[in-house]
């Protein structure tokens, strides 16, 4: 039955920046070092320092605002938030408020079949807190703040989704283009993207938000896609009761699959923002500007949209093969080393992804380059190797040595064997051996085709199908008197 509410939900999403250096000293950014060990007196927040603006920080943020429509000022800066929580050192955050890197994009993305157009409200930059480890038993809370002072870029939508699924799509869409652009790795699982949805329902036909709530500890995108489901149901059940929402921040427990109340939910004169007296504002001149934007580059839909028309390729090789950045310029310089696109494809496509997940590396770490690849596809071409053992012999000791294509087939022997011979021979050998085929070659002509099979894997995948059927075709005309389709 169809539910009498529209859930309503606006993502938060705050994405660790690929730095060097935090936002305003000169730690590095390291995840998974010793506790408190990438600290300073300024990421500290001790008495008597200041901070300085990480200028490549401020350039990945506009770069990611251009590349989601936003229009970006001349000037931005920076803010004081306000808080008190025991991984911020300073008691208070350097945000941004009023002035933020950029306003008003939108994000587009395919579900279902359906295009979907999700506006961002704003983009800007902030750093990160520590980092709260709590004992087991619960009686002691450790604070390392490695993480303190990190670049974060948050990207505030406008309340556009009207599902946990759909805020599972938006999620994936924003990494891929933040990934193409490479701002961020946006990992979940390591913390480098987190999404904090703000969730409301309202009855179905209403122009009205309703009251909202904010969930954290969302470490996944399925945990967010069940969070904002759970939590749209949880307030449709207190409506339909007669309760009312209470404006609160939710903790998702993935365990029980539930949120649970953690605080009640802050306002922004909560915060008490006031501008940083530390920073000055920061100009963006025109020239920086022009030269971020030309440095956006070709985008995730722009470009699947140009490997359809210029490349011919399906939907979902087009798809595919445009997911990830890296992957789609293997496949690009592939094709420039004169492989056919739907060639390229599919070795891209089924053999090299294949091993990257096999070996769980990236695409750049993978010893066989597109042109050592497109020799090996180029030794298929012209029947010097079998595809097959291409496939399952050669490219798999390309990958592991780095050696090329051609010094493996040679000194492993795994050329074509065109010697008319030794093939002939072969031939005769299987052919006396397997009777049956010729036996019902003369109420089946293409009963041969067998043999083709079974000389091809007596001999390893190395004959040469073409002297192989030559042979086969003369030898059955000889014992059967009738020509073979081969």
């Amino acid at each position: 039955m169809a539910s009498a509410y529209e859930t309503v939900v606006g993502l938060e999403v705050h994405v660790q920046l690929a730095t060097r250096t935090k936002l305003f000293c000169s730690c590095p950014v390291e995840f998974g070092a010793p506790q408190n060990t990438n600290v300073c007196p300024v990421c500290l927040g001790l008495p008597g320092v200041l901070p300085v603006v990480n200028r490549a920080a401020v350039g990945a943020a506009v770069r990611a605002a251009l590349a989601l429509g936003c229009e970006v000022g001349a000037r931005t800066k920076f803010d004081r938030k306000g808080y008190y929580y025991p991984d911020l050192p300073k008691n208070y955050q350097i945000s941004q408020y009023d002035e933020p890197i950029g306003r008003g994009g939108a994000l587009e993305f395919d579900m279902d079949g359906r295009r979907r157009r999700v506006r961002i409200r704003r983009v800007h930059l902030e750093e990160d807190a520590g980092k709260l480890i709590h004992s087991p038993d619960g009686r002691a809370s450790l604070v390392d703040l490695n993480r303190s002072g990190v670049p974060l870029m948050e990207v505030v939508s406008e309340p556009d989704i009207r599902s946990g699924e759909e805020a599972r799509a938006y999620l994936e869409a924003l990494r891929q283009v933040l990934r193409y652009i490479g701002v961020s790795e946006c990992n979940m699982e390591e913390g480098s993207m987190r999404c904090e949805p703000n969730i409301s329902v309202r009855p179905v036909g209403s122009n009205e938000l309703g009251t909202k709530t904010e969930v954290k500890n969302l470490n996944s995108f399925r945990a967010v896609e069940e969070a904002v489901e759970y939590e749209a149901a949880r307030q449709a059940r207190l409506l339909d009761s007669g309760a009312a929402v209470a404006q609160e921040t939710m903790l998702w427990d993935s365990s029980t699959g539930r949120t649970r109340p953690m605080r009640s939910k802050e306002e922004a004169q909560d915060y008490r923002y006031f501008p940083e007296p530390d920073l000055p504002p920061i100009e963006i001149p025109t020239e920086w500007l022009e030269e971020l934007r030309a440095s956006v580059g070709e985008l995730p839909a722009a470009r699947r949209a140009r490997f359809l028309s210029e490349y011919g390729l399906s939907e979902y090789d087009a798809g595919v093969l445009t997911a990830e950045k890296a992957v789609a310029d293997y496949f690009e310089e592939l094709v420039r080393a004169g492989v056919a696109p739907k060639t390229a494809a599919n070795w891209v496509t089924q053999d090299i992804l294949r091993a990257l997940n096999e070996k769980k590396l990236a695409i750049g770490e993978l010893k066989a380059r597109p042109a050592a690849l497109a020799e090996l596809i180029g030794l298929v071409g012209s029947e010097k190797v079998d595809l097959t053992v291409a496939r399952q012999k050669v490219l798999p000791l390309m990958l592991e040595t780095g050696r090329s294509a051609a010094e493996i087939v040679e000194s492993a022997g795994l050329g074509m064997v065109s010697d008319r011979s030794a093939l002939e021979a072969l031939v005769r050998k299987v052919v006396d051996e397997n009777p049956r085929p010729l036996a019902d070659v003369k109420k089946n002509p293409r009963a041969a085709m067998k043999y083709l099979g079974l000389v091809r894997q007596a001999s390893g995948g190395k004959a040469d199908v073409r002297v192989v059927r030559e042979i086969v075709k003369r030898l059955v005309r000889e014992r059967a008197g009738v020509e073979a389709e081969l």
